[in-house]
């Protein structure tokens, strides 16, 4: 993954936690004048002040290079005018099942890349079985062959631990011990739990 698509926290005009993005996509919000940077300092740029601020880079500030300069990587941007409450559950996404299960096959108990995993059904759908927090479980590809339309059981393999519903917010938290990804976002996540931005899941 390189720095363009790494996470950036998206506030709203409150200083509420709303939307995780890319850096790609901050960077064109803040050169459209939809949303300011947030220094560490709790400071507001817009595109021409964050990068002119860039300019006095240090060695361990993430940055971006472009043809005639260097910028810092914003890790919290504000939007302007938005001014809606975040969602205040977990929701069934393809994207909270992998932070859930820690992209770790529930089966041979192996971590894998996200392109490596699929979504599985304890239960399988042909027996009944439902598309819900507690039945969908991450899968590695060949452990979701072996077990194909059968139970655990029935395919001689057991669970890592049993599916549940999270009470955290994948997107506030990571999952390697509770701290937050960036440290620049911690002052804007104590207050609110919000949920993940991406597509939910239909259940069923």
């Amino acid at each position: 993954m390189t720095v363009l698509d790494s996470n950036v926290l998206v506030l709203n005009r409150f200083y509420q936690p709303i939307n995780i993005t890319t850096v790609r996509r901050a960077f064109a919000l803040l050169y459209q004048g939809t949303a300011k940077a947030i220094d560490r300092e709790y400071k507001t740029f817009d595109f021409e002040s964050w990068a002119a601020l860039s300019a006095e880079v240090h060695p361990d500030d993430e940055i971006v290079k472009t043809v005639s300069t260097v910028i810092r990587v914003p890790r919290v941007i504000m939007l302007q005018v938005y001014d809606r409450l975040p969602r205040m559950h977990v929701r069934f996404s393809r994207q909270n099942i992998y932070l859930r299960d820690q992209n770790t096959c529930q089966y041979c108990t192996k971590k894998f890349s996200r392109s490596d995993l699929n979504l599985d059904h304890v239960i399988p759908r042909s027996q009944g079985g439902r598309t819900t927090w507690d039945n969908v479980v991450c899968s590695c590809i060949r452990c979701n062959l072996k077990k194909g339309g059968r139970t655990p059981e029935e395919a001689g393999m057991q669970l890592l631990r049993e599916p549940s519903r999270p009470k955290w917010s994948p997107f506030v938290r990571s999952r390697d011990g509770g701290r937050y990804t960036y440290d620049d976002w911690r002052p804007f996540l104590t207050l609110t739990d919000a949920s993940y931005w991406n597509a939910e899941l239909k259940e069923d």
